[in-house]
């Protein structure tokens, strides 16, 4: 498990660090920092019902093709699972990597197998055109997180003018066995900007998504601000 610390540690590093280095910067153009929240009807991820309404807020900094950020996502009942993410990045073209740090809030320094609170991942993403591809592996088994280690998502979308599809696949994490693979997340989604006064608009979202393996369907609707 001292690797799976040590991770996490850089993360938490790298990010500390990198602002403390663009604070000593004596002049910047634009701030490096970026800073946001969304509003859902539901949290679903890759095809999983994790809670109902809630805030996602996320703060990112880049520097260069490197990006290092946390999101979270709060429910605005009280009663759903409390996530608070952390993620370095690497970017070049149309192609990124991604270290990732699922943290569900049990003890922050718990690194167990059996009972942990955090589930790593290891992810990649490309993409060209109105095509992507994305694929991320779980390296640990973290109780707590409900991570089994070794498992694996895939999904391929593709963007149209109006509105954009997709299809994803797992096993363990999305399917509940590491050895039953199976196709967990097919969508449509699409999103506009509702104007609000002449020099301020909201970008809403939606999407409708079935979990084949599960035999369940979502209808997700939000904003971001």
């Amino acid at each position: 498990m001292n690797g799976i610390r040590i991770s996490v540690c850089l993360i938490i590093s790298l990010l500390t660090y990198s602002v403390v280095s663009v604070k000593a910067q004596e002049e910047e153009s634009s701030s490096p920092f970026s800073i946001g929240a969304d509003v859902v009807s539901n949290y679903v991820w890759r095809g999983t019902k994790y809670g109902g309404p809630s805030i996602q807020p996320g703060v990112e900094l880049s520097l260069g093709n490197f990006s290092v950020g946390a999101w979270g996502s709060f429910s605005l009942n009280g009663d759903d699972i409390l996530e608070n993410d952390f993620y370095l990045a690497y970017s070049i073209g149309d192609f990124g990597l991604t270290l990732s740090d699922y943290y569900y809030q049990g003890p922050l320094f718990d690194f167990s197998d059996s009972t942990g609170s955090h589930a790593l991942e290891v992810g990649a993403s490309y993409s060209i055109k109105g095509l992507s591809l994305t694929a991320g592996y779980v390296i640990n088994e973290a109780g707590g997180a409900g991570s089994a280690g070794g498992d694996f998502y895939v999904e391929l979308g593709y963007g149209f003018k109006n509105f954009s599809v997709f299809a994803g696949a797992g096993n363990g994490w999305y399917t509940g066995s590491k050895d039953e693979f199976g196709l967990v997340n097919v969508g449509i989604s699409t999103e506009k900007e509702i104007k609000v006064t002449d020099s301020f608009s909201v970008p809403v979202s939606g999407s409708v998504i079935v979990n084949p393996q599960a035999e369940v369907a979502f209808l997700v609707v939000g904003f971001s601000f």
